[in-house]
């Protein structure tokens, strides 16, 4: 059983819809005003039933109101056979359909039972719609908690090896937001970010020299300068990062986005924008732009830094060291939005 507002201002239809529909609960009010007041009081309203001429507040004086209100419940006219125009407009006016008075039993009840079926179903779908949302939602959170988990993870395995200092991830992820944040101010939208994008890069950038945990502690630790066949060592740090996550991802059936974002940004980020880095010799725009961003927060940070075989430089020392090589090593764009943000950075 449903609940029917019939508005009409003849008292004769009005107990004519009142007998045809019996087994619905049918409320009733003689004009539009009135029509809208028993809307008020009685939201659990399923349909109307809508006469298009009355006093005080006709049919379609009814309908402008009704869309301001953005109900979702249908609306039938009532009309007369010769209204064609009017049945039109009332339809224009957001009307789902028309009945022709005289009413007829059957098509009266033909007509609304359509309308409730749609307007049932269509509930149906937005609740199973709203379940969905909130599995997705719960899920997206499961997931995100997990890659936190094992970015911790495999951040922790990193300061145990002492590759990193213990604040070396939160370092890396302040200085990457910050970074990407002053970018969204470019003119140029190849360096405009989603959020999303952002935050990956953010969560990810603590695992760029994820893959010196392959080298060995005699190179890695060693408190002097590297020889050429160390250095060559070294820099397999960055294979051996790439190929940790591919391992891990080759049977996922889609690419994981925050895996795609790590992978870019461990491969790209020792490339200088020259050409001369490492692995590939990428250069310019060729170098993705996760490794453009990470190579001026790296190089920053591993100056700034305490190694075995180096004291750290000043804030000043180091962005004067960068200057020097700025034309060779950096994105021009990426490293001016750099020392934007350099007084963010100042850690002494």
């Amino acid at each position: 059983m449903s609940t029917i507002l019939a508005i009409d201002d003849s008292v004769t239809d009005l107990t004519m819809i009142q007998n045809m529909l019996s087994f619905h609960t049918i409320l009733t009010a003689e004009n539009g005003e009135k029509g809208l007041q028993m809307l008020s009081e009685h939201p659990e309203t399923d349909l109307v039933l809508l006469d298009l001429h009355m006093p005080k507040m006709d049919g379609f004086a009814f309908l402008d109101q009704f869309n301001t209100l953005s109900l979702e419940i249908p609306v039938i006219i009532l009309t007369n056979s010769e209204e064609i125009e009017k049945e039109i407009l009332g339809l224009e006016k957001g009307a789902v359909d028309y009945i022709r008075k005289p009413l007829n039993f059957r098509s009266l009840q033909k007509r609304i039972e359509l309308q409730l079926t749609l307007k049932h179903t269509t509930e149906q779908i937005q609740e199973h719609n709203k379940q969905l949302e909130r599995l997705v939602e719960k899920r997206t959170e499961e997931i995100r908690k997990t890659t936190a988990i094992t970015i911790n993870a495999l951040v922790r395995l990193l300061e145990i090896r002492n590759v990193e200092s213990s604040d070396h991830s939160k370092r890396t992820k302040n200085m990457m937001r910050n970074l990407c944040e002053e970018l969204q101010k470019q003119e140029n939208e190849a360096y405009h970010l989603s959020e999303r994008a952002i935050q990956e890069l953010v969560d990810t950038a603590p695992l760029h020299d994820i893959g010196k945990v392959g080298i060995p502690d005699s190179i890695l630790l060693k408190p002097a300068r590297l020889t050429k066949e160390e250095t060559k060592i070294m820099q397999q740090h960055v294979r051996n990062g790439v190929e940790a996550l591919d391992y891990g991802t080759d049977e996922a059936e889609a690419p994981i986005s925050f895996i795609e974002t790590a992978r870019s940004l461990i491969a790209s980020h020792h490339e200088w924008y020259d050409g001369s880095g490492y692995p590939v010799g990428l250069k310019n725009s060729k170098i993705p732009l996760s490794g453009r961003l990470m190579a001026v927060i790296d190089v920053y940070d591993a100056l700034t830094s305490k190694r075995v075989y180096k004291e750290a430089l000043s804030h000043d020392e180091a962005i004067e060291v960068m200057k020097k090589e700025a034309h060779r090593h950096f994105d021009p764009v990426v490293f001016q939005a750099f020392l934007t943000i350099a007084s963010k950075l100042n850690r002494t």
